[in-house]
């Protein structure tokens, strides 16, 4: 069984090499750029509309709709997804691999990535189906199909609902489900297939309740455990206050000369940096991968730019306060003053007879402060809550794409699946689970992407009616 494992793991890392380092870099920057560009950076220009549409009736008892969702419930949910694992152990793995510079790349994808999703959600709404009893159908295979008519249009179309079937319906699950596993296992000592059987079960009881229930969920969730997280890494920052500016040079500095900390030639320690801030700040914010306009889409609002404009608020949430925050908490702890990274360490080293990983390196950031015993408890409290609600928003978006492919009646059998790999996800190794899941979203990308790129005109339309809206 280790050898099958050991060969899948390194099948799929040639396939990740390809798709990482060259193919996601290009369409992600590029695309946001375009529509930067395209849309004369909505991204600056309108977030202030967008914090004001998100917090301005900002509400934990949001209202039932009879069809969709209101816009900060899609938002919620959204977030749901995008602020999971992620944030944690996708930073610490990042940091680890890329050293801290990939952060600085992370904010680059981000900060275009806000242009694309503003995109995304902007098609979603213009693409969406209402149907007769009141419901709504939206996301990246509608638009697709309006791209590209005939054939092609439907081959994208399926292709991109097999791939994020795959990767956020069974596989995403998985990563979720293994990282509370592996943090809950060091904190509180339980058996990993226990803490699988728990989220499982839950899970299933959330998934039978539709989108209703889950926006009712992530509502509720979402701002708590975001509150609850910064309030834990601020209390950290104010304690190590005096590392913070040498952190962020650390960043700045390793982003253009990340050898220093990682070895290697200049050329591939640059590559592993930026192609770590592509592959992470992908799995991060989401924006370009096509998962987030299936919440979008659900939105009430009077016109698509509004719920364009909450969407940007998502990836600047995720990305330059969450994940940052976890950026932050690891290298004023563990990176600057001499500290136990200072000179770098590799996934898989020992530091004090512990296997250093992904998954533990927040952990072993907070016990700097709070002990080992406080800080691993605490990561995985806040580990929890993120990759629980992104199972659920993940599952939902998995299971719009699985309705597509195989009509309403299939979808019980989505969900049995579905709870299974979650389950299963708590058994499995760690890099296997991340691997998997990387490839999935990486070929998620391709078919999104060159959808919403031809349909810019659509966007720039919606852009420009909300300017000269204001204006008059």
């Amino acid at each position: 069984m280790d050898q099958i494992m050991d060969f899948l793991l390194s099948a799929v890392k040639t396939v990740n090499a390809y798709l990482s380092d060259y193919i996601l870099i290009i369409l992600l920057v590029g695309t946001g750029l375009f529509y930067t560009i395209k849309t004369r950076f909505v991204q600056i220009r309108c977030f202030g509309e967008g914090m004001k549409r998100v917090f301005g009736g900002f509400s934990l008892f949001g209202k039932k709709h009879k069809g969709g969702l209101s816009s900060f419930q899609a938002l919620a949910t959204a977030i749901a997804a995008q602020v999971g694992t992620g944030n944690i152990v996708g930073a610490c793995g990042a940091i680890l691999i890329g050293g801290p510079g990939a952060i600085f790349w992370m904010w680059v994808i981000a900060f275009f990535g806000m242009a694309t999703i503003y995109a995304e959600a902007v098609l979603a709404q213009e693409t969406r189906e209402i149907h007769e009893d009141g419901t709504v159908s939206g996301g990246p295979v509608y638009y697709i199909k309006k791209a590209y008519k005939g054939k092609f249009g439907k081959f994208l179309a399926g292709f991109f609902a097999v791939a994020i079937t795959l990767a956020l319906g069974f596989i995403g699950a998985m990563v979720q489900s293994n990282s509370i596993a592996q943090t809950s296992g060091t904190a509180f000592g339980i058996e990993p297939w226990i803490i699988g059987l728990i989220i499982a079960a839950v899970s299933a009881f959330i998934f039978i309740g539709g989108i209703q229930r889950i926006a009712s969920v992530a509502e509720k969730i979402v701002p708590i455990m975001a509150v609850l997280y910064i309030l834990i890494g601020l209390i950290v920052l104010c304690i190590n206050f005096k590392n913070v500016p040498e952190a962020f040079a650390l960043i700045f500095k390793y982003a253009f000369a990340p050898q220093a900390i990682i070895g290697g030639s200049v050329g591939a320690a640059i590559k592993a940096a930026i192609s770590q801030g592509a592959k992470r700040g992908l799995f991060s914010n989401e924006a370009g991968m096509g998962s987030t306009p299936h919440a979008h889409a659900m939105a009430n609002v009077e016109k698509p730019h509004d719920q364009g404009v909450a969407a940007m608020i998502g990836v600047f949430i995720d990305t330059f306060i969450v994940l940052t925050m976890t950026a932050l908490v690891v290298i004023t702890t563990l990176y600057t003053n001499g500290g136990v990274l200072a000179d770098g360490l590799q996934t898989g080293e020992m530091l004090n007879g512990v296997e250093i990983t992904n998954a533990n390196l927040m952990q072993l950031a907070l016990s700097q402060v709070f002990g080992s015993t406080i800080g691993n408890i605490l990561i995985a409290i806040c580990l929890m809550f993120f990759a629980f609600t992104t199972i659920i928003g993940w599952n939902f978006f998995g299971k719009i794409n699985f309705q597509y492919l195989f009509g309403k009646k299939a979808t019980i059998i989505y969900s049995i699946v579905s709870v299974a790999f979650i389950f299963l996800g708590s058994l499995f190794k760690n890099d296997l689970v991340w691997e998997l899941a990387d490839m999935f979203n990486n070929l998620m990308v391709i078919p999104n992407v060159l959808a919403i790129v031809p349909l810019f005109a659509i966007v720039v339309a919606a852009s420009k009616s909300n300017q000269n809206k204001l204006k008059k």
